[in-house]
């Protein structure tokens, strides 16, 4: 038999009648309806995070007042660099000043944040004055190798 639109079916046992309960004794879930004899849970009238009488979670837990960097979880307080490598100021010219406002006109940063990093990856053949917030040993050692400067914004 070959299988087409005409003859597919689901697989045995995809398919399967919802519980009707509470309709009488000879469905199986009637009288109590799965819940049980009698108590809360029977009776319908426990609130959101009763925990049977254990001391809820929310009760378990210390008070806050606000936020505070040991109260927030890691990186909520976190600044934001814009990166750069030292491999993507090749494409300035000798002797340029490079600046992040310069790196942001030229579409090779989108947002500066809380300031720009340049890494040290790749290589830098021109001399060049860079004007950063944060720079890695390496590429700070790169720029000067390449007898451009290296120039750190406060």
């Amino acid at each position: 038999m070959t299988l087409n639109l005409s003859n597919i079916r689901a697989p045995r046992g995809a398919n399967r009648r919802h519980k009707r309960i509470g309709r009488g004794i000879g469905s199986g879930h009637g009288k109590t309806s799965t819940r049980g004899s009698k108590g809360a849970h029977a009776r319908g009238n426990i609130r959101p995070g009763f925990e049977g009488g254990q001391t809820p979670l929310y009760r378990r837990l210390p008070k806050r007042k606000g936020l505070s960097r040991t109260s927030m979880p890691i990186g909520r307080f976190r600044k934001e660099y814009a990166i750069v490598n030292v491999a993507l100021l090749e494409q300035f010219e000798a002797g340029a000043e490079v600046t992040p406002a310069l790196l942001k006109e030229k579409g090779i940063v989108k947002q500066l944040g809380a300031g720009l990093r340049v890494l040290g990856d790749g290589e830098l053949s021109k001399a060049l004055t860079v004007s950063a917030h944060h720079f890695t040993k390496t590429a700070q050692s790169k720029i000067a190798a390449a007898g451009g400067t290296a120039q750190v914004i406060a």
